[in-house]
């Protein structure tokens, strides 16, 4: 119908056009002119027809031309004339432009904003008006205002010519209440509750809540994937026989509210059965079977079938065949209600890799890339090498994405790998101030870039001060030393920090290197040598010294030299903001290589993410310390002290270790017990953490903890007491670096050194 409708015109058009020309039939043209044209250019009308002046008119010439112009889509008539001149017969296309669009104006709309209904409109302004558009956008406005509840929704059009082709277009809209849905049936479900099965579902009924959370909304695109997800639990659960009808939505009596109905034929529960293998098998099927989460006897999953398919399809992608084909065959055996499995296996072709191909890099060099490619030109294909790959440039920090893919090489075997990622600046400079729980105010500056001309080289050059520290360093890093897997750098850095008891003014430099035994295991060495200064006692600490006989609490300038080794285990998905894996280190320390200082100390670190639900992410931390005497007594601000936001939050910081009362003068000459902190020889501290995100484009984060934790030197006094805190706070991956902002509150505070009500931690950026 549709297409007689639109040959109708030019039919019309074609029988004007005849009548009024077949007493000129067959006369010469001597010019043809354009008429009734505003905005459409009369040469462009001319070009598109193949009549010229010259030529003999006929009508099949002339129905041709009309034809022609029609199509160019602007004009709504078009009619050819026959004019008589004195050099003889001048033919006249007069045209009738489509009407434009001027104005567009939307009437009664308060729920949905004016901008947000243009967006859904199929026409624009200044474009061809055209009653199809039209009426598709009243379509698409009525399902914007159905997908935010207001089904009954009523849209009225207005078309107004207010010039000879300018067009007004008023859209008058009647909203209406908004309409949600009351209740959702299920009807046939046995196997799981109501409510299981209604939490499956992204569409809720509504409840006191529901203007706040959207609860009841009614989109039947949802509501249909809805169905869906509800099939996916059932054959996850060994229903494979289960049918899900298509929703039944309908407005009750009153038109307030919405009913869902969904049937829901369950069928039988199956288990699994045996288990095979056949085809092209490249290792034993009882190798293959401990590569699978399906096992004979357990309620078959689908998604487990799936997960299956694909690891045993990356068991022959390891081995370079990247077009192997898994194909399960299933068998159902109604008595036993059991499925048996085998896969049947096509390895296919050995693939090697042609060409590594890199781009998106305009400063990172093809070098920093290639090194953390995990497959080879001329190499054997590897499917998990590659995924390795795409972790391995992320978690350089150099790219906003990094993307590997394969494609076709010049033969059938031959695969290219094609790196595409996309550089974000990895270079700051700043300088600004702050406020941190431990220093007090702070000014600091920092020349920081982590992809130092290109080569992946870490450069550092950064300065704090605050009103109880001052640091200043400079550094270089090559993760890649001459192009070898081999770490190599260096720092230089002066620091000088106030504590509870005393000031330490430190001057060093070290030299550091490592080596990564795999992609997750690191080896780390450095040496350090260091001028320390212990000053600016308080008078319980100078008394403390005075009454020292073994020098175990000195004053004064004393040098370290110390190497310090650790080995680390990291295979977290993404190194900078972890949510699954395992990081764990083992690191020891041996001050001793001269120097007067003389100490060995030794830390374990280990930490657990795991996803619990979408981006909620949990993880858990437990860190063991312990420091022995060499010979002489350990120094005292190299003991282990606990409190503040990298360990317990909610007690002061460097509070949480034996202590000692010292008789003291104050300020006054008069004498008054003072605490000293004395350090502990012995330390453990942990945490439980949930972080979710609050603003995910900001990188905006909010934190639930629970901390842990003792610093002792008495094995005895480990838990007693044990110090534990729980608070929550935010967290920011800010343009200065990492911002912390927590609050601890203590479960067991100390008197006299704790606030029961908690304390504000705050921390942001990386301090050298």
């Amino acid at each position: 119908m549709s297409s007689f409708k639109n040959l109708l015109p030019v039919t019309l058009i074609t029988f004007i056009s005849w009548s009024t020309l077949a007493c000129a039939e067959g006369e010469k043209l001597v010019e043809i002119r354009i008429q009734g044209n505003r905005r459409i250019e009369s040469a462009a009308i001319l070009n598109t027809i193949k009549m010229r002046a010259g030529d003999s008119l006929t009508g099949d010439k002339t129905d041709a031309d009309i034809r022609a112009i029609y199509k160019l889509g602007h004009f709504v008539d078009v009619q050819a004339l026959q004019e008589e001149s004195d050099k003889g017969v001048v033919l006249v296309y007069l045209v009738q432009e489509k009407a434009i669009v001027r104005e567009i104006i939307f009437e009664g709309n308060k729920e949905i904003s004016t901008d947000k209904l243009k967006e859904a409109l199929e026409f624009r302004l200044n474009a061809v008006f055209s009653p199809k558009d039209l009426a598709k956008s009243v379509l698409k406005i009525k399902k914007l205002y159905g997908d935010d509840g207001y089904y009954l929704a009523d849209i009225q059009t207005e078309a107004k010519k207010s010039a000879s082709s300018d067009m007004k277009v008023i859209f008058k809209i009647v909203e209406g209440e908004k309409i949600l849905i009351k209740e959702i049936r299920l009807d046939g479900n046995k196997a799981f509750s109501n409510s299981k099965v209604k939490g499956l579902m992204e569409t809720k009924e509504k409840w006191f809540m529901s203007w706040l959370t959207g609860a009841g909304t009614y989109k039947e695109e949802v509501l249909k994937n809805d169905a869906l997800l509800i099939t996916d639990h059932y054959l996850n659960n060994g229903f494979i026989n289960v049918k899900v009808g298509e929703p039944v939505v309908t407005l009750n009596e009153a038109k307030t509210a919405l009913d869902v109905s969904i049937g829901i034929t369950e069928g039988e529960q199956y288990r699994i059965g045996a288990i095979g293998f056949k085809g092209e098998l490249l290792d034993p099927e009882a190798y293959l079977r401990t590569k699978l989460k399906s096992e004979p006897g357990t309620v078959f999953n689908r998604s487990t079938l799936r997960t299956d398919i694909g690891v045993l399809t990356d068991v022959y992608g390891d081995k370079g065949y990247a077009f192997a084909t898994i194909n399960p065959q299933t068998r159902l055996d109604n008595e036993k209600k059991t499925v048996d499995m085998t896969f049947d296996v096509d390895k296919g072709e050995l693939v090697t890799i042609e060409r590594i191909n890199i781009s998106g890099n305009p400063k990172t060099r093809d070098k920093v890339i290639r090194r953390e490619v995990r497959v080879t030109e001329g190499g054997l294909y590897n499917s998990s090498g590659l995924k390795r790959s795409k972790q391995n440039l992320m978690n350089l920090g150099f790219f906003e994405e990094a993307n590997v893919a394969t494609a076709k090489g010049s033969a059938g075997n031959k695969l290219n790998v094609n790196v595409e990622v996309k550089e974000k600046p990895t270079g700051t400079f700043s300088i600004g101030g702050g406020y941190s729980s431990l220093d007090g105010f702070i000014a600091q500056g920092s020349v920081q870039q982590a992809n130092f001309l290109g080569l992946g080289l870490k450069a550092n050059l950064s300065a704090s001060l605050g009103g109880k520290s001052q640091t200043y360093a400079l550094g270089l890093t090559d993760p890649h030393f001459m192009d070898t897997k081999w770490t190599l750098g260096g720092d230089i850095y002066r620091s000088e920090r106030q504590y509870t008891d005393y000031s330490r003014r430190l001057t060093g430099a070290d030299i550091k290197g490592g080596y990564p035994i795999s992609d997750s295991i690191g080896t780390f060495v450095m040496y350090k040598y260091e001028l320390k200064d212990i000053l600016k006692p308080s008078a319980a600490y100078q008394a403390l010294n005075d009454a020292d006989i073994n020098g175990t609490y000195p004053l004064g300038e004393t040098t370290t030299s110390a190497v310090f080794s650790s080995i680390t285990h990291n295979n977290t998905d993404y190194r900078m903001d972890p949510s699954i894996g395992f990081i764990n280190s083992l690191s020891a320390e041996y001050a001793g290589l001269g120097g007067d200082n003389k100490f060995a100390r030794f830390t374990t670190d280990h930490t657990y993410f795991h996803p619990i639900y979408k981006k909620l992410i949990a993880s858990t931390k437990l860190t063991l310390g312990y420091i022995a005497e060499i010979g002489q007594p350990i120094p005292i601000d190299e003991k282990f002290y606990l409190g503040g936001i990298g360990s317990l939050r909610g007690y002061q910081s460097r509070t949480v270790s034996p202590t000692s009362t010292m008789l003291a003068k104050d300020i006054n000459g008069n004498h008054t017990n003072e605490r000293i902190y004395l350090g502990g020889e012995k330390e453990f501290f942990g945490n439980i953490e949930l972080t979710f995100p609050l603003i995910a484009e900001a990188g905006l984060k909010g934190v639930l903890f629970y901390d842990y934790g003792n610093s002792f030197t008495d094995t005895s006094a480990a838990f007693n007491p044990l110090l534990t805190s729980y608070g929550f706070g935010i967290r920011w991956a800010s343009p200065m670096g990492p911002l912390r902002l927590e609050y601890g509150i203590p479960l067991n505070p100390r008197l006299g050194i704790d606030s029961k009500s908690g304390r504000l931690e705050f921390s942001i950026g990386s301090m050298f």
